[in-house]
């Protein structure tokens, strides 16, 4: 992602029956806002500012099989990531499924939160999108896999967050086992002790759990250039 400028207004809204409390309120609710020139804030209510950081919420390459596929869904192929660290200077992996990957986006975010609770950001749409695909030959990816400028970001998907946060520990073990050469128990171990597990959303009723992987253990985070082993890259 090398630009990601929003256009100058966007929404958040929650329809009644959806997101995290789908009972909880008695009427609809939606609100607008207006965008600084230099896209850097948004006010809300009196006394809040929000700050924007616009990213994609949905990027995929085409699935296997020729059955249609919802975009609201996730999984290997990418789809609905709902991850706000899609944004400029982050790379995201995807593994081919067929010839031209066949490579699509949307959802355009200004800026939204882990879990998007309600079920939306700030949802709008991009006055300039700029994004540079490179093919990476010979390297072993099972589904999104993200690299920011300090973190390393693999994802699981499944229907529960029971089940998508140990699918999403076996994702980061397997994934520290093959691209940095720890053993598998200290791997699991490593997730323990360093590693955050946090949930992208739950609105879509679709739980998405990811772990962003430190590339060396350390509170404050050092940079990648310390890290021990990363996929190669063909720069």
């Amino acid at each position: 992602m090398l630009r990601t400028r929003p256009i100058d207004w966007g929404w958040n809204s929650f329809p009644l029956g959806v997101g995290a409390l789908p009972s909880d309120f008695e009427e609809p609710y939606v609100h607008y806002f207006r965008f600084n020139d230099d896209r850097l804030h948004a006010d809300f209510v009196e006394g809040i500012q929000i700050p924007l950081k616009p990213s994609m919420g949905v990027f995929a390459v085409e699935p296997e099989g020729d059955e249609p596929v919802s975009a609201i869904l996730a999984g290997p192929y990418g789809g609905n990531l709902d991850l706000w660290e899609l944004t400029e200077g982050t790379s995201l992996f995807l593994p081919v499924f067929k010839p031209g990957a066949r490579v699509w986006t949307g959802d355009a975010n200004a800026i939204q939160a882990d879990g998007v609770v309600d079920q939306t950001g700030i949802e709008s749409a991009m006055e300039e999108l700029r994004v540079q695909y490179l093919v990476r030959k010979g390297l072993s990816i099972e589904g999104p896999t993200i690299e920011t400028a300090t973190h390393w970001i693999v994802m699981a998907f499944a229907d529960s967050l029971d089940t998508a946060l140990p699918n999403c520990v076996r994702t980061a073990i397997g994934w520290l086992n093959q691209h940095a050469g720890l053993e598998r128990r200290d791997a699991y171990a490593l997730c323990s002790m360093a590693i955050s597990f946090r949930v992208t959303q739950w609105a879509d009723q679709t739980g998405s759990v990811y772990s962003a992987i430190p590339p060396k253990t350390h509170p404050c985070g050092y940079p990648k250039a310390g890290a021990r082993g990363a996929p190669a890259r063909a720069d």
